[in-house]
């Protein structure tokens, strides 16, 4: 007891104390919804992007500039694609330290505006046709600013989140971070469905896939609104909290180089599975199985209902029996099933609900490694590099394995002719993150943040 004799026990609305850990500038729910809010468009470009691809590569990507090879425009669109991810390291460091020194609020309001504008400057962007050679170069030039901005994005988002999640929840609340990148994935592949399917070919090729880049900006100055209504570095009035505190953050030193490492290390397989199963596919299944582009957007919209479906019980989970077991079953469960799941989606003979059930049970399998990761990572590191070293680390993981996925599946399934090769790169991935893993701590999940 601290307190005099016969007084109350603080209840869960009682006001901590003046230096208290348990300060929070910013309530547990605000603090959720700005930050999956940004989240949330940050992933439906991508979905939209990923579902795309084809429409991209023939509008932006032609054969006759890429070459002769039919399957070099999708190639290029691919690359465009790997090119924001390879900007994102840039953007963690940029905008995380910028997170670490004056706050999470303003890097997380200049990402998601620079995010928004550029997404809805694709829409408008003028193609090959009309712009000539230049067209490509534009668009690369918006995923390398969308790039930047998605660097930042994750670090602070979740170094938001898992700052002012009660006690005991941070893997429930870090999980909102990917359970909104399965929402916006799957409102991206919504989208393009949707409009696929109430325009003609012609017209979708011709105008109509700019329209889901286009509702990019009212749900980016949605997210604007939710963020600039965040408490600002100055409105503390007790201990510094991380995320409003305006005190310089030391540099990054050694160790924090070393758990960024092992922090890729642990996610790369979710990085690599990830976007196999749920942006990649609806590409793969039309230039190697020769599905509709329909089909496609169907069997993505599956794969992600099941990876949305998993990432919240994963991270309630996580919280109570650690996160190295859960993520551990996840990266088993891919390096294991990978390859028998593919060879039955391309079973003539098998039966349409078993390849439905197929597709949501590998969307499931990713979310077991989503739903603890982001809160993994935040533990990694303390408060005072926290944004900049769990969003190096999951920038340098989605640029190798999952920027590159779909030119390095597309590359050697043209090149070698084997449809295996998605299953070879998310399972052999997987199977090195499971080693990663399993040096986790079984305990790092009941303690306080550093």
């Amino acid at each position: 007891m601290t307190g005099p004799p016969g007084a109350a026990a603080p209840g869960p609305s009682a006001a901590p104390p003046a230096t208290g850990p348990a300060h929070r500038a910013v309530p547990p729910r605000r603090a959720l919804l700005a930050g999956a809010a940004g989240n949330f468009v940050e992933w439906y470009e991508f979905g939209v992007y990923g579902c795309f691809a084809t429409v991209i590569a023939e509008r932006f990507f032609t054969p006759a500039a890429a070459g002769p090879d039919p399957a070099a425009p999708l190639l290029a669109a691919y690359a465009s694609f790997a090119v924001a991810f390879f900007f994102r390291p840039a953007g963690a460091l940029l905008f995380g330290r910028l997170a670490d020194r004056a706050g999470r609020r303003p890097a997380l309001v200049l990402v998601i505006a620079l995010m928004t504008l550029a997404t809805t400057l694709i829409g408008l962007l003028p193609d090959r046709a009309t712009a000539g050679a230049a067209a490509p170069w534009l668009l690369v030039l918006l995923r390398a600013v969308q790039g930047l901005c998605a660097g930042g994005e994750f670090g602070g988002a979740v170094a938001l989140m898992t700052e002012h999640a009660p006690p005991g929840r941070r893997g429930r609340y870090g999980a909102w971070q990917s359970f909104t990148v399965a929402l916006g994935l799957l409102a991206g592949a919504g989208a393009a469905a949707l409009t696929a399917s109430l325009l003609s070919p012609a017209a979708l090729s011709g105008w109509g896939w700019r329209i889901p880049f286009l509702l990019a900006l009212p749900l980016g100055l949605t997210a604007l609104g939710l963020r600039t209504a965040l408490p600002g570095p100055r409105t503390r009035t007790s201990a510094p909290d991380p995320a409003s505190s305006p005190d310089p953050a030391p540099a990054p030193g050694i160790g924090t180089v070393r758990a960024v490492v092992l922090g890729v290390g642990r996610i790369m397989g979710w990085s690599a599975a990830g976007y196999t199963f749920l942006v990649v596919l609806p590409s793969y299944l039309q230039s190697t199985l020769g599905a509709s582009f329909r089909e496609a957007l169907i069997a993505t919209t599956l794969a992600n209902l099941g990876f949305a479906a998993s990432i919240l019980p994963a991270g309630r989970l996580s919280d109570r029996v650690g996160r190295r077991p859960v993520m551990l079953a996840g990266a088993l469960a891919v390096a294991l099933c990978a390859l028998p799941f593919l060879r039955l989606l391309r079973d003539p003979d098998a039966a349409a609900t078993a390849k439905a059930a197929a597709l949501l049970a590998a969307g499931a399998t990713v979310g077991l490694l989503a739903g603890p990761g982001p809160a993994m990572l935040a533990e990694m590191f303390p408060s005072s590099v926290r944004c900049t070293g769990l969003g190096l680390a999951y920038a340098l993981a989605n640029a190798v394995f999952s920027g590159c996925a779909g030119l390095i599946v597309t590359a050697l399934t043209a090149a070698t002719g084997d449809p295996d090769v998605p299953a070879y790169y998310a399972g052999g991935l997987c199977a090195l993150s499971a080693l990663a893993l399993a040096g986790l701590r079984g305990d790092d999940h009941r303690g306080p943040l550093r």
